[in-house]
Formats: structure tokens, sequence, C-alpha cells
């Protein structure tokens, strides 16, 4: 910092206020008042010899050199945390630690077995697991708050990432489903059957989404809206119900249902599960080997389910 030296109790709140882009919610998590997180806003904004933080109506934006200064903050602070308590990195598999990660109980379910896996081998970390926010990610605030974000391409979120599995939608009908004619369904049925829809918030839209809203396909007024794809089954069972959902989900919960899936009628929709995080995040040891463990398990999982067919044709990991 400029000004008159430096002061070392301001890199918490300064992070806490580059990050949240709210004086109120940084200092609610920094443990602060109203008038200190204010006070120290007033400091900071001294010693750099800028705004950081501007009102823009009832919110407030990162001035351009405050977004330039916080990935240095981020990177800087842990150092200096470190140094200063002359703490020891711990092996990952032994360190305490929580990471946050937004994803859809879909990814949840194809993540089981990983995750379970990662856990069994670092015994004292945690996970919490988060829904995808209600509207796209079209800043990096989900990314810099939350550990990990697991999601498919296109959702307004980029940096760094791993690929974890690929998927396809197919169509959920009941078994007994009149309109299903050899184990496949019509375009013309497909329009004409009453809709059972996954809403995951405003203006958040899957591939199938996508590719049916450049078909002309309107579903904006479904039979049936629920907020996740893992009820769905259970509402299209017994009725004349049609739904899109991921292939997987439909082999895992389609028989105890009596539901199937069948091929996609407006063509073939793929799936790619992406794991992403904040490059923040790229000098801590823990949260490397977390997302490296579990990225490894998922895909010694898939190998290990996987038909002779699949395993054949599968593109090399990496």
């Amino acid at each position: 910092m400029a000004n008159g030296g430096y002061d070392l109790n301001l890199l918490i709140p300064l992070r806490a206020l580059l990050e949240e882009a709210n004086v109120t919610r940084a200092g609610q998590r920094v443990r602060l008042g109203q008038s200190s997180m204010s006070s120290a806003l007033s400091r900071l904004r001294v010693a750099f010899n800028d705004e950081l933080l501007v009102r823009v109506g009832r919110d407030y934006e990162l001035t351009p050199f405050a977004r330039l200064l916080l990935p240095q903050v981020q990177a800087t602070v842990p150092l200096i945390e470190r140094v200063l308590t002359g703490e020891r990195l711990p092996e990952p598999t032994t360190a305490r630690r929580a990471f946050t990660i937004m994803v859809t109980d879909y990814g949840v379910m194809r993540l089981r077995p990983a995750l379970a896996a990662v856990l069994a081998d670092a015994p004292l970390m945690q996970v919490d697991l988060m829904p995808l926010p209600e509207r796209p990610m079209e800043s990096e605030r989900d990314l810099i708050t939350h550990d990990f974000v697991i999601t498919v391409p296109g959702t307004g979120i980029d940096g760094p990432h791993l690929p974890l599995l690929e998927d396809e939608y197919v169509c959920l009908v009941d078994a007994a489903n009149p309109a299903l004619h050899d184990g496949a369904l019509s375009f013309e049925d497909f329009l004409a059957l009453p809709q059972a829809v996954a809403r995951f918030g405003r203006l958040h839209y899957t591939p199938a989404d996508r590719r049916l809203r450049e078909l002309g396909v309107d579903r904006r007024e479904p039979r049936v809206t629920t907020s996740s794809f893992l009820p769905l089954p259970s509402v299209v069972a017994g009725t004349d119900l049609v739904a899109v959902v991921p292939r997987a989900l439909a082999e895992v919960l389609g028989p105890p249902t009596g539901t199937i899936g069948v091929p996609a009628p407006f063509g073939s929709v793929p799936i790619a599960l992406n794991l992403w995080w904040h490059e923040s995040h790229d000098a801590d040891p823990a949260h490397r080997w977390f997302r490296e463990r579990l990225a490894a398990a998922l895909h010694a999982d898939l190998a290990a389910t996987a038909s002779p067919v699949e395993r054949t044709t599968a593109p090399p990991e990496g």
C-alpha cells in the first residue's frame, strides 16, 4: 500500500470488500460492524488512491484498478497469513478444510462414488453441496465465494476447469405411453405430449433447452414444473407426460418408476459437466489435491462401470 506505510490489518477487510463488492456483506464475513468496515474502506481508498468500490444504482461495482488488484490479493493474503502465524502447510489428506461446491442434483448423483472416495482419503475434509445460482453466472462472484462450480459450459462461467463426465439428453416417458412406437418417440408426438420441465432458475437454460429454442419449440408453459431433474421420473410415471433428462438419470431412476428414456427426436444433445474454480485457488495445495483427486476418482468409477463398448470407444483421460 502507498501513503504512510503498510497496515497488514487492512488486508483481510480488503479481500472481503473486493470479493463481495458490498460493504455490508464484507463486514458480516469478517465480523466487523458497518461503521468499522466503512472506516476500513476509507483508509484503503487513501492508501491506494483509488475508490475501489463505486455505487451503481443500489449496488457496488469494483473500479478497474480494484479488478486488477483482486487476484493479487487473493494469491497474497493466504501466504502472508501463513508467514505471520508460522503455519506449515499440512498434507492435503490430513488438512481440516471445508469446500463449497455449487452443483445440480444430477451432478451429485453422478459424483457420489467419487466424492465418497475423496472423503475416505481425507477424513478431516468437509464438503458443502449447494444449488446453482438462480441466474446465469455473469460475474466471477460465484467462483470467488465458492470453491467449485460443477456445471455445463455456456452458463456465463469461464476460467480454469477440469472435464468430469459426458452424457446426453433423452426423452423420459412412462413405459406404457401410447405415443411410443417400437421404443421410439416421433418429433410430432413429442410436441403433442404434455411437458414436465425442470427449471434451474431465471434465464438458466440447459443445452437441451437451447436446442429446442433453436428449433422454435416453446416449453415456457409446461403441464408440470420441477426445480431439479430427480423428481421427474416419479412425476412422469403413470401419465402421458414427457420430460427431457440426462440418459444416466433415466437409466438409474427409470426402472423403479416404470419410466424409460428414449432417444430424443430433436437430435443428440451432449452434456459435458466441468469442474470450475477461480484462478486464485491455484496456489492452494489442498484445493489442487481435492479437484485432481475428485476428477481421478470419477474417471476411475466411470471406467469401472462402463459397458465393454463404452470402454473401447471412450476418449483417453486428460
